[in-house]
């Protein structure tokens, strides 16, 4: 029995290409085209996306097949959507004071728009408020 990679597990390429539907050498092809587009590379030259380049990729492959851009235009759409993000969680942010588990006081940056940099952010916290949890009942139950 096979299982999915969780969430933010990083794909390889022919990973991504089977789940957006395009040829590896496409994907190759648009890493030189598209800035937005950085996945890892290993030793060997092997690829490994994370979920945001996932994202930008698929955003690349609607743009160009589903709404017929041309590529200078869809560089163009792309460096719009980012400057506009950018605006965006500048006037959202703010940061909230957060108790942390041993009781003393720290303060934490929260940006309110739902993007996948700020998935992967939340994963982190929970990931890190999951090993605090941990320690708790490790704590406790001695």
């Amino acid at each position: 029995m096979i299982t999915e990679k969780s969430v933010g597990a990083y794909k390889t390429i022919s990973e991504v290409s089977k789940k957006i539907d395009v040829p590896s050498h496409v994907l190759r092809f648009w890493e030189t085209k598209f800035s937005q587009v950085k996945p890892i590379k290993r030793s060997g030259g092997r690829r490994y996306y994370r979920s945001e380049d996932i994202d930008v990729l698929n955003r690349i492959r609607t743009l160009l097949y589903q709404e017929g851009y041309t590529i200078k235009g869809a560089q163009k759409v792309l460096k719009s959507d980012l400057k506009s993000n950018l605006d965006k969680s500048k006037m959202i942010s703010k940061t909230e004071p957060v108790e942390n588990y041993d009781g003393s006081k720290s303060s934490k940056e929260i940006n309110l728009i739902n993007g996948t940099d700020n998935k992967a952010k939340i994963l982190k916290i929970l990931r890190e408020s999951e090993k605090r949890l941990d320690e708790i009942i490790f704590r406790l139950s001695k």
